[in-house]
Order: structure tokens, then sequence, then C-alpha cells
């Protein structure tokens, strides 16, 4: 059953964010394949970690642009969707500010900005291990019908 965020208690909003990302997570192969992997969720929030590999480099010698903003698109899936209602991206933009390198961990932190009814704003800072940003992106979701769990 869905609840509006706003009637769960903190721990209930909490417990629910697990349950769905893990529910998420269980069919997500996108991200098992690329090895993104979960640090945390909470409602309206996520942290997700990837390596980069050798199949992610590119002829630059640096990381295709296309997993970092993988990487920051599944952060912002697993943040709009904690609150158990499906939510898909109606819009993404992605600034890169730094290049990550094979062998570097990359880190998306999501946060939701903005929900409104069915619309919601949310940013992603996607950093390495030395906690240097090296994108930023925004995404524009819209709830669907149905629930993730």
């Amino acid at each position: 059953m869905h609840e509006e965020p706003t009637s769960l208690t903190p721990a209930a909003a909490q417990a629910l964010a697990e349950r769905v990302a893990e529910g998420m997570y269980a069919r997500d192969r996108a991200s098992q394949g690329l090895g993104i992997r979960i640090v945390r969720v909470a409602p309206g929030a996520a942290e997700l970690t990837m390596t980069v590999r050798g199949d992610m480099v590119n002829g630059h010698a640096i990381c295709h642009g296309g997993f970092v903003f993988t990487l920051a698109d599944s952060a912002f899936a697993y943040a709009c969707n904690s609150h158990n209602a499906n939510t898909v991206a109606a819009g993404c933009s992605i600034e890169f500010l730094a290049s990550a390198r094979l062998g570097d961990v990359l880190t998306a932190r999501a946060r939701e900005r903005v929900l409104s009814g069915r619309n919601g704003i949310c940013d992603v800072d996607v950093a390495n291990q030395n906690d240097e940003t090296i994108a930023v992106f925004r995404g524009k979701s819209a709830r669907i019908r149905g629930h993730v769990t």
C-alpha cells in the first residue's frame, strides 16, 4: 500500500525507502552490471558508488561520460522512488567538471530538492574518492501510476 510521504513517521519512511531500494536493486540489471552499489538510501535521498573499470575508459584514457551520467541517473532514480510511488525521469542534465580515471571510486549523492504533486527536482553530485566533484546532475521527475513494492 502506498502512503504519502508526509503521513509516515520518520522511522516508517526510512524503512519504506530501504524496502523500495532493495526491491528496485533486485530488478536493476543495468546498475548491477556496472558494479553500482547502494551505500545508503533515505526518503528523497540516495548515495551510490561505482568503481571505474577498464571497459568504462574511452580513447582519452578517462571514464566515458555516459557511465558518470548513468551513475548519477541511478542515484536520482533511487532518491525519487524512495517514497514508493513509481517515478521516472522527465528530463535530466549534467555538467562535467573534471575527469574520472581508471580505478577511481565514484560516489553519487542524490537529494530531492522539490516534490510537488506528481513532479519533482533532484540534484546529484558525483565525486571521486578524494571528494573532488567531477559532475553535477539535475533531474526532473514525474510520478506515474503504480508503486515500486
